[in-house]
């Protein structure tokens, strides 16, 4: 039986990269492009909020096309889905049986994406879904998957976590009130090195930014002058 030939929803964080690097090990699904939606008017990853040049990258490290959506600040919700309905469309059109998520346990993101995908012809895959997050996050650590935390909501976790290795450290100091994956939206990351790179990306944290109440911490290349 032929693998299916799958899309992955790639947020440039540890939880997508860990994504697939599990679906690289099932021989049930063969992932072919990774997916990004990209802050037009900033040209960084929306969310995430980490250069494109840096997600340019690791599209390189990981050996895969990364198709781009570009999205408009502010946008509204009825943008993102008229333009995740096109890549459904593309998708389909190009083969893709399937579109993967690194999502983890929240059920109406879960029923969201089930919901938005049904009847396109593509089905929803959720490698990681159910594992218990302080078991997740300790394997990832241990097989050497590394990232630099790029946001976080300062009501939920101390702004001085921003720009941080996501590594044991990390984790022993996070408080007990925050999910080791930050699912709840607590932090988010940039995976620069692990076992779905074919090389690490060499990058340092140079300054925080508040932004409409997060704080994000700004990655460049090791060396980089820019953006000091």
């Amino acid at each position: 039986m032929q693998p299916k030939k799958t899309l992955l929803s790639w947020s440039g964080g540890k939880d997508s990269a860990w994504a697939l690097h599990t679906l690289r090990q099932d021989p049930a699904y063969q992932v072919a492009a990774m997916l990004t939606t990209v802050n037009e008017q900033f040209n960084r990853v929306a969310i995430h909020g980490f250069r494109e040049e840096l997600l340019d990258l690791q599209a390189e490290s990981v050996g895969l096309p990364i198709w781009k959506i570009p999205l408009p600040y502010p946008c509204s919700n009825e943008t993102y889905e008229s333009r995740m309905q096109a890549v459904c469309v593309r998708a389909v059109q190009e083969g893709f049986e399937a579109v993967a998520f690194g999502d983890l346990f929240l059920e109406d993101i879960r029923a969201y994406r089930i919901e938005h995908l049904a009847g396109t012809g593509l089905e929803p895959v959720f490698p990681i879904w159910g594992i218990p997050t302080d078991q997740l996050t300790q394997t990832m650590v241990a097989a050497g998957l590394r990232a630099r935390i790029t946001c976080l909501d300062p009501r939920q976790l101390s702004s001085s976590f921003c720009g941080r290795v996501f590594d044991a450290g990390f984790l022993a100091d996070l408080p007990a009130s925050v999910d080791p994956c930050g699912e709840r939206g607590e932090f988010h990351s940039f995976a620069y090195a692990g076992p779905m790179f074919s090389q690490p990306i060499d990058v340092e944290h140079t300054h925080n930014v508040e932004r409409e109440g997060f704080v994000y911490g700004d990655l460049v290349l090791t060396g980089s002058a820019q953006g000091q």
